[in-house]
This record gives C-alpha cells, sequence and structure tokens, in this order.
C-alpha cells in the first residue's frame, strides 16, 4: 500500500461541496489517518488503517463513503432499502457510539433522515429489528455475531447486494 499523502487542497478538492464545507466548517485541518484515507476510499480502493486513538479513525473511514452517498443522493441514485456500509464493530459499546458519532456530520449536512443508519445488535429491539428488514438503513453498524444472524436472511440478502463498502473495526 502507499503511503503517499495527497495534502490538503487535494483533499477538500475531492470531496462534495458540500462535504467540503462541512468538514472546513468543524475541523481546521483532515488528520493524517483522514488525509490518507478519505480520497482512496471515494475511489473504492481497499484501506486498512491503523492508527492512535485520537487521529480521526472513525471520520478517516466513514467521510468518504458519507461523500459518496451524498453525491447519490443529490443525483437521485441514492436507492431506498439498500444498505451501502456495513461497520463490523467487535464490541456492543463500541458499536453504539460509532453509531452516535456518524450523526454529528449527517445532521451537519442536513441528511440526517436520508442518509440512515441503522444499528444491529444483541440488544436490538424485536420491533426495531422489523423495521430494518423492511426498510434497511444505508449503514449498517453491527456485531459479528448479528452480521452472522442477519446475512442468510432473505430481505438482508436483497440489501446488502448493493453493499459497496465494508469497515471491520479491531
Amino acid at each position: 500500500m502507499r503511503t503517499v499523502n495527497c495534502g490538503v487542497a487535494d483533499f477538500f478538492e475531492s470531496l462534495h461541496p458540500r462535504c467540503a464545507k462541512w468538514f472546513r466548517r468543524e475541523f481546521e485541518r483532515p488528520t493524517e489517518a483522514q488525509e490518507l484515507c478519505v480520497p482512496r476510499i471515494r475511489n473504492r480502493e481497499s484501506v486498512l488503517l491503523s492508527s492512535p486513538t485520537g487521529s480521526g479513525k472513525t471520520l478517516a473511514g466513514f467521510f468518504g463513503i458519507i461523500d459518496t452517498l451524498v453525491r447519490e443522493h443529490e443525483a437521485g441514485e441514492l436507492k431506498a432499502n439498500a444498505i451501502r456500509c456495513v461497520y463490523v464493530s467487535p464490541l456492543r459499546a463500541l458499536a453504539y457510539d460509532i453509531e452516535k458519532n456518524l450523526q454529528q456530520p449527517l445532521r451537519g449536512l442536513g441528511l440526517e433522515d436520508t442518509i440512515t443508519v441503522g444499528l444491529r445488535t444483541g440488544d436490538t429491539s424485536a420491533s426495531e429489528r422489523q423495521k430494518q428488514r423492511r426498510k434497511p438503513p444505508h449503514i449498517l453498524i453491527t456485531t459479528p455475531e448479528s452480521l452472522a444472524i442477519v446475512l442468510p436472511q432473505k430481505g438482508y440478502r436483497d440489501a446488502l447486494s448493493k453493499c459497496d463498502f465494508v469497515i471491520v473495526d479491531e
């Protein structure tokens, strides 16, 4: 894997203008992890990210995906009932944190009701599981055990057929 920084100007140039505006409003500059990963994820390159706590890993992993979904939404191509990203967390507590942290950029972009995020763990209520089966989120946050349960289910198989992004956390 190459680790050549694209530069801050190139980083912002690679983003949809709406996403670049939000990022500039929230942060002085991207972290090294974000600068390296976001454009590559936007280009659908595989990325392996190992970075210390507090280095912006969550946004490094998700912001290129969010940018892609924003572009699809604005082009009228963001499909309902299609899981576009699966995030697999080793711990339920981390899954809850990730869900919470994803809401900040989506709210900031005014797209919290457009780009949907769903959490599926062993704690997910039966009614929420049914709701997700009927209307799958664009971003599914789950644990390995819950993913193993949903993969063979017909509704999820169909929804996952459009999945372009998978994030597996440590």
